[in-house]
């Protein structure tokens, strides 16, 4: 059944082990360091049950005819993919694309195995049986997951078996008839202090022998023995919505997760003691450019915001006109316009994949390896269009609030296109996109979500189709020669 945010929102008061400075967090839905992206986690919800959003936002699950979130819907056809995707871009929308594991991310990724459930029923059919109906279970309650698909960085010149402790990368340290028993570190739960549960397996490529670190498995945040270590919070040290638009309320934070002997239930557990299923998993199924799909529609759309600074800051300064911005903007708009076409092309180009509607593969990794390269260069062409008037700005909403102050703030803050309060309201969300604490680790995020550049790099070699390459540079070659021009060669024998 749909949730609201209402109910979004009680669910996480489930007694889930959230530690942060020191402390066990009582309540994340109250506590400073998280209780405004708890919110704007609600508001998603909202959003999507509302009854005037129903038809863009949901569909009827045609195995239960329940109505469910289209973030987990499985398109049959590519206007169903269209469809779908205008309702990931209206929900991103409301966060301007800055909540990166927001519920549409692992839906899609758990939606994408599922498309691909031939791969697990040849490898378990009782594993293929868990995942099947875990789909179902995750759908029909509108649950919010989150995932941890990384071992801990340690040393990364050794694999996880060569590590100083075994089970440093969390692995399978026991079973019995009721499930699997798990000891060790994940990373990065992002969006987990919010969500209601996580998908643990592993994307790097494990070697033969360590199987115990080869599994796919979803459970609860508040699972006995879970630990969650937060990162610093950016929203704890944002003193007000004003001052810090973006940090205040859309800092999704970002966690370790420790399994101190957490026991997994064998009707959870989608893969287990497999090196190869845990890699196709992600790549002989659907899942990992279904996943990435969406995430290049969260970008999509953040773009469009990010652009939407640099032309409001070339206004705020009264530098629209001069050639040299213009063409600035040009360039940007150009790129921006790049990252929506490749979208679209991922869904032109798509295919029939049994009764199932995918983005084109190769697509995808393009625009992952080129979106890692803009980001940050999309960082820097806003600072130089900005120059210091993202820096020069009153310390705080509190300048307002007295009077002689505010009168220089009204002195001081000019622009031809906007009054003081208004250039300081804009410059203070600019900042916050771009310069704070909470902006660099956008950048980071960003530029590392899909992995280091070589495995998008990778991904693009391996799915491009280098014999159409062929053909076409054959086709070239067979087009001429050297006898063409030198007949005597053509009579002359064979060497």
């Amino acid at each position: 059944m749909l949730k609201t945010g209402k109910d979004h929102i009680a669910s996480l008061r489930d007694g889930r082990e959230v530690y942060i400075d020191g402390r066990k967090v009582a309540d994340v839905t109250t506590h400073p360091a998280y209780r405004n992206a708890v919110r704007s986690t609600g508001r998603l919800f909202d959003f999507h049950s509302a009854p005037e959003n129903r038809a863009l936002m949901t569909f009827a699950a045609p195995d239960s005819g329940v109505v469910a979130n289209r973030i987990w819907q499985l398109p049959g056809s590519y206007a169903e993919l269209v469809e779908r995707r205008k309702a990931l871009e209206a929900w991103t929308e409301l966060h301007g694309g800055f909540m990166g594991r927001a519920p549409d991310h692992v839906a899609s990724c758990i939606a994408g195995m599922y498309m691909g459930l031939e791969v697990f029923e040849a490898y378990d059919a009782r594993r293929a049986r868990a995942l099947a109906d875990y789909y179902a279970y995750a759908r029909d309650n509108d649950l919010y997951l989150t995932y941890v698909i990384i071992n801990p960085q340690a040393d990364r010149s050794k694999s996880a078996a060569q590590q100083k402790s075994e089970f440093l990368a969390a692995g399978v340290v026991d079973r019995d008839r009721d499930g699997i028993t798990v000891r060790g570190a994940k990373m990065l739960a992002t969006g987990g202090i919010m969500a209601n549960e996580v998908l643990v397996t592993v994307i790097q490529p494990l070697q033969p022998g360590e199987e115990k670190y080869a599994y796919s498995f979803a459970i609860p945040m508040n699972s006995k023995g879970l630990k969650i270590l937060s990162r610093k919070s950016y929203e704890a040290a944002a003193g007000s919505v004003f001052d810090n638009p973006l940090s205040s309320r859309f800092d999704e934070n970002d966690a370790v997760l420790y399994f101190d002997d957490v026991k997994v239930p064998w009707d959870r557990v989608f893969v287990v003691d497999n090196v190869e299923m845990c890699q196709k998993q992600f790549h002989a199924t659907p899942a990992h450019v279904y996943q990435n799909y969406q995430a290049m529609i969260r970008l999509s759309v953040k773009l469009r915001f990010l652009i939407g600074l640099a032309r409001r800051i070339a206004d705020i300064n009264g530098i629209v006109g001069f050639p040299q911005v213009r063409e600035t903007l040009g360039q940007l708009a150009a790129e921006v316009g790049m990252v929506d076409a490749l979208v679209a092309c991922m869904e032109v180009k798509g295919s029939q994949r049994g009764r199932y509607f995918v983005p084109h593969t190769h697509t995808l990794y393009a625009a992952q390896t080129l979106t890692q390269q803009l980001y940050p260069k999309v960082m820097t062409t806003l600072r130089e269009l900005a120059g210091g008037g993202m820096i020069m700005l009153p310390s705080s909403v509190e300048d307002f609030r007295n009077p002689e102050l505010a009168s220089l703030i009204e002195k001081t803050q000019q622009s031809p296109a906007a009054n003081a309060v208004d250039k300081v309201k804009f410059y203070k969300l600019a900042w916050d996109a771009v310069g704070s604490e909470f902006a660099s680790r956008h950048t980071q995020y960003e530029m590392f979500y899909a992995g280091a550049t070589f495995v998008t790099k990778g991904h693009s070699f391996r799915s491009y189709d280098w014999a159409g390459a062929e053909r076409a540079l054959g086709l070239m070659l067979e087009g001429y020669s050297l006898a063409d021009e030198v007949p005597e060669l053509a009579a002359a024998p064979a060497a």
